[in-house]
């Protein structure tokens, strides 16, 4: 069989071998001074790579699942042209498995005193600041026999917010706010309420909405309407204690609770209430305050990119101390945190007096769907045993909740796809009764 190429030359060089003898070994060494002469060579015509000129540009952020890319542009100011294959590394977290290799290498040829970019695509699987490693450079001479090699630090950071998914919900929330936002007449009462205009008197409107002065001016009956209050206060905390890390639909409870807060962040900062951000465990993890309606979004989602979870018992009571610094006037605080009964009764409710003696506290926890589906199972022996676990466990989770209503909490409930429409919708109720 022919052969081409690089092997062809090896081969043809291969014919002239010269004998030396080496005091220090057994027998003589065969050594190919041709080949040997074409390897010196081909390396001498190799690019130099510490001579290389590298920058980076390209995305900075991008959201979890999606993708982000950034450039890579190699500058050769040798005389002698480039051929090289290049390893642009970033953490393993930087692409979902099986795909790093194809990704992070890449072939160019950057002729003398030119430039030429190259992108390495990443699509991230966890939340976080991702940073560059290395970028390793191997440079071939034109046979292809040697090689230089050598590494190139370019710093460059990638930081993955969370997705967001529960955005899709935001537009009937927002129609259904319309309608509680004076846009679309209608008629609230509560001390948490805004006059918003005077109408003619209609048979069946409450008679304490007259307002007796108007209609002193007037020839028909006015009367009062209101609008939900707005430039209220709301606190989103987030529990990133050791309850948050258990996972659901293979995700971290705290990414859940991250999604239901996003959504209802963005739903209150539409209706003009101003929304913080407190993360907490045993100290403050991310804490948001005083943004504008335009600036909450992006400032909380910058502030969730790094948060985990951390493995220790979340300490209570510096939690709520914390949260009533955090919250000076009245506000709706909505905690972020588990439904488990012994963090509630040891942790929360000795302390949740001080919360709801100065705020409306609302309680969001993230229900795990498996639980419910091991509920329903039946057809052999380990099914039932199951159903039963999952039964009373469900039975622990409402007792929970039954205690904390009773300390006056709104509890909302729900499996991951489930708790950020269910949380907008318990925000959007409070806020037409007037209790915010």
């Amino acid at each position: 069989m022919a052969l081409t190429g690089r092997a062809a030359l090896i081969a043809a060089l291969g014919s002239v071998p010269i004998g030396i003898w080496d005091p220090s070994w057994t027998g003589i060494l065969a050594v190919n001074a041709p080949l040997a002469a074409a390897c010196a060579c081909d390396f001498a015509l190799a690019a130099p790579v510490r001579r290389l000129l590298l920058t980076r540009s390209g995305d900075t952020s991008t959201r979890l699942g999606d993708t982000a890319d950034v450039t890579l542009t190699i500058t050769n100011p040798s005389p002698r042209p480039l051929r090289a294959r290049l390893r642009d590394a970033w953490p393993p977290s930087s692409w979902e498995p099986g795909t790093e290799v194809a990704a992070s290498r890449h072939s160019l040829t950057v002729p003398a005193g030119e430039r030429r970019r190259t992108t390495t695509r990443l699509r991230p699987t966890r939340r976080g600041d991702r940073h560059a490693d290395r970028v390793t450079i191997r440079s071939y001479g034109p046979l292809g026999l040697l090689t230089r090699q050598g590494t190139h630090r370019v710093p460059w950071t990638v930081r993955v917010l969370p997705p967001f998914t529960s955005r899709k919900h935001l537009p009937s929330k927002l129609s259904r706010l319309r309608e509680l936002d004076g846009r679309t007449s209608v008629l609230t009462r509560g001390e948490g309420t805004e006059f918003d205009s005077l109408r003619e008197y209609v048979p069946g409107d409450d008679t304490r909405s007259i307002d007796w002065r108007a209609t002193a001016r007037q020839s028909s009956v006015a009367v009062r309407t209101w609008r939900p209050e707005r430039d209220r206060h709301l606190l989103l905390v987030l529990d990133t204690g050791r309850t948050s890390a258990g996972r659901v639909d293979d995700a971290p409870r705290l990414d859940a609770a991250m999604d239901a807060a996003l959504l209802l962040a963005a739903l209150a900062s539409r209706a003009g209430d101003r929304v913080n951000l407190l993360a907490y465990d045993r100290r403050t993890r991310a804490l948001v305050q005083g943004r504008t309606a335009g600036d909450v979004l992006p400032s909380l989602v910058n502030a969730m990119a790094n948060l985990e979870p951390e493995l220790l018992e979340t300490d209570a009571r510096g939690l709520t101390a914390t949260a009533l610094r955090s919250a000076p006037r009245r506000s709706l605080i909505v905690l972020f945190t588990t439904l488990d009964a012994a963090p509630i009764e040891e942790g929360l409710l000795p302390v949740l007096p001080q919360l709801t003696h100065r705020h409306t506290v609302l309680l969001a926890s993230v229900a795990d769907p498996h639980v419910a589906r091991m509920a329903g199972s039946r057809g052999h022996t380990d099914a039932v045993y199951e159903a039963a676990a999952a039964a009373q466990a469900q039975t622990e989770r409402r007792r929970t909740a039954d205690q904390l209503r009773r300390h006056g909490v709104t509890v909302v409930d729900a499996t991951p796809d489930d708790l950020p429409p269910a949380l907008a919708d318990a925000y959007l109720e409070l806020k037409a009764a007037g209790r915010l």
